[in-house]
């Protein structure tokens, strides 16, 4: 697992080479118009490589923390799985 790993023009804020998986965390920036737009065009980008992208927002994992954890796990297991 990479943390501010650049790809394209982009930097994930986590990504998983083996699952190819990119982890954004989301603050209230990116609930703006800009900021949804870059998003957008930012997984647009990522999903031509193959990559899947997994947000969750600051609140989940203030809120959620465990839960956000386990899906982050099984998110991964399940990629790696398809990608054998």
């Amino acid at each position: 697992m990479y943390k501010q790993r650049i790809i394209d023009n982009f930097i994930a804020d986590f990504y998983c080479h083996s699952a190819r998986l990119v982890i954004e965390l989301d603050g209230s920036q990116h609930y703006t118009n800009q900021g949804k737009a870059h998003d957008a065009a930012k997984t647009e980008i990522l999903e031509r490589y193959g990559i899947y992208v997994l947000r969750f927002s600051n609140k989940d994992i203030d809120e959620n923390f465990d839960g956000v954890c386990r899906m982050i796990d099984r998110v991964i297991n399940e990629r790696i799985e398809s990608l054998s």
